[in-house]
């Protein structure tokens, strides 16, 4: 389906995976979960572009990564993307090619940002104007920027779970805090790995000499790498606290069931003696007391005390 403006901006829709929008003489092309045939046709539409690229469009999962060519740059850079279902960040991949007039992105349509920016792209002039108005260039820092940018409301997020845990640490349910510091602990550790892996290919486009990221955009890219430096901290200090954390839990847990065994042992030596004298008058056997009709009120006697004497002893050396 294609549809037309009649001012010079111009888009046309590929059925659910392509969606090109053009401003002036810059073209993005946006694909989302392409399919063989999208990558073909993307192929002959620039067949220059090295088929290897290609290739890592098709991958499921591609290393961060930056390719240089005469005509063009090959990116690929990740970012978190949340699973509810798994309560973890994983990686969603996003795959640039920036020409001179065009600006092609594959992604798999679930990053809000990119998603944002494209409907806003189609539905007002003005946004195309300001997105693709400024060159192929401008149009790649801006998908970058705010793609990086999005990063710290998830960080905010998980501050706010430091946050609940560090309140709920010393409650009595260890079992519950333990599994809550674990789940983070593993969210913070996929967040660290995405973030430091965006940093060398930020940094590769900061100092990038290529006709394409003019010499203006080392300031621009150089602020996207200050805002990643500052994630990496953010989710450094995260990481430090939950393990503070989980050591912390682990100290109250071993200092609870040190508790416990210490009352089970108490419980066990006083029962000791008692077992010991129950034992020796259920022998067939004359003992002291066997023929007073009294005998089993003055056993229980001394059992009482037994237990009293033991107990007076153990709270003499602090043992209760």
């Amino acid at each position: 389906m294609v549809s037309v403006v009649k001012s010079r901006p111009l888009w046309l829709n590929h059925p659910m995976t392509t969606r090109i929008i053009q401003h002036g003489n810059l073209t993005w092309f946006d694909l989302v979960q392409p399919s063989a045939a999208d990558v073909d046709a993307l192929r002959a539409r620039f067949p220059y572009i090295h088929p290897l690229n290609f290739e890592d469009i098709r991958s499921p999962i591609e290393r961060p990564k930056l390719d240089q060519d005469d005509d063009y740059i090959f990116v690929v850079l990740h970012f978190p993307l949340w699973d509810a279902r798994h309560e973890i960040s994983r990686a969603s991949e996003v795959d640039f090619i920036v020409g001179r007039d065009y600006v092609v992105t594959v992604r798999n349509g679930t990053l809000k940002p990119l998603v944002q920016l494209s409907d806003r792209c189609q539905a007002d002039e003005a946004a195309r104007e300001s997105l693709l108005g400024h060159g192929a260039n401008h149009l790649f820092h801006t998908l970058v920027d705010q793609l990086v940018d999005y990063v710290f409301p998830m960080l905010g997020k998980v501050d706010a779970r430091v946050h609940a845990i560090e309140d709920k640490l010393f409650e009595s349910n260890a079992k519950r805090v333990i599994q809550e510091i674990a789940l983070l602990r593993r969210d913070i550790i996929s967040l660290r790995r995405i973030i430091r892996q965006q940093i060398p290919i930020v940094q590769q486009l900061e100092t990038c000499d290529h006709p394409i990221l003019h010499e203006h955009m080392e300031e621009y890219f150089g602020d996207i790498v200050d805002h990643l430096f500052k994630l990496r901290d953010i989710v450094d200090e995260n990481y430090e606290i939950i393990n503070s954390f989980a050591d912390t839990a682990d100290t109250l847990a071993g200092y609870r069931i040190n508790e416990v065994m210490r009352i089970l042992t108490v419980i066990s030596v006083i029962m000791l003696p008692l077992t010991l004298i129950s034992s020796i008058y259920g022998m067939n056997i004359e003992l002291p007391f066997a023929d007073d009709p009294h005998a089993f009120a003055i056993t229980a006697l001394i059992m009482l005390l037994i237990v009293i004497l033991m107990l007076a002893y153990f709270r003499g050396r602090n043992w209760l």
